[in-house]
């Protein structure tokens, strides 16, 4: 018998996770299961969320041509440039799920993750500290980083946001956080917003061949394994992979004396 039950991602569908306590029953170690390429919300000055402003007028507005960087307690580093999206109550979009998992982990051992976003990875700091030090000519903050960095509307809200009257006034401590602005992570999304899960049975409960070693001839095979992939493509041709080896794997069983 296989079984491709998925993960806790999609309960509207049917996949909702309720198979993880049959196979503890039958055997299997089973790890909780939690969200995996999702998105966070996120905290400022302790108050949970974005400002109003920011919410009503920013969320769904995608950052594009962005870096993200993020060092965890435990030394792993990521770096990637790509975009993301904010919502309501904080961050989400390819580039944070491919970090999600770092961040999930790092929320679950210390009670958040901050990351830190280069608005514009493809200037220097010299040529920003260039730039902002030109005379304004009479145009307000906004549209002079529109106009002299190309910055859109959603990245000048958010520079707002997150600094004070001091930092936008000064260019040298401006251009610094325009490199290097730091965002708190405090909390993954629910699982059921996910696009997929991590955790699921351990893989030391089955066979190379993926069958639970406490019950012979019950193979298991995609998300409800205990892995997770970076992103949604990658997650399907993982299980897509998976469901080959285990029919295999059956089809040798079956040919057993």
């Amino acid at each position: 018998m296989v079984f491709a039950l998925g993960g806790g991602s999609w309960s509207r569908l049917g996949s909702d996770g309720a198979w993880t306590r049959w196979f503890e029953s039958l055997g299997g170690r089973v790890l909780p299961l939690q969200p995996a390429n999702c998105g966070f919300e996120v905290e400022i000055g302790g108050r949970k969320g974005w400002s109003e402003f920011l919410a009503l007028r920013h969320a769904g507005k995608p950052l594009k041509n962005v870096a993200l960087s993020f060092t965890d307690s435990l030394g792993n580093e990521f770096r990637r440039k790509g975009e993301f999206v904010l919502t309501a109550t904080g961050v989400e979009g390819s580039l944070i799920y491919a970090a999600s998992a770092l961040l999930r982990d790092e929320i679950l051992r210390r009670g958040a993750a901050t990351f830190e976003l280069d608005l514009r990875p493809d200037l220097s700091m010299e040529k920003l500290h260039a730039e902002l030090l030109r005379p304004r000519g009479g145009k307000t903050l906004s549209n002079f980083l529109k106009a002299r960095l190309g910055l859109c509307p959603t990245a000048i809200a958010l520079l707002h946001e997150l600094l004070g009257r001091d930092q936008l006034a000064d260019p040298i401590r401006l251009a610094e956080r325009i490199k290097c602005l730091s965002v708190t992570a405090t909390a993954a999304r629910p699982i059921d917003e996910a696009i997929s899960t991590a955790g699921g049975l351990a893989l030391e409960s089955l066979t190379s061949g993926l069958m639970l070693r406490e019950q012979p001839g019950l193979f298991c095979a995609g998300e409800m394994l205990d892995w997770e992939a970076p992103t949604g493509g990658y997650l399907l041709t993982a299980c897509l992979a998976s469901g080959k080896l285990v029919g295999e794997s059956a089809r040798d069983y079956l040919k057993q004396p």
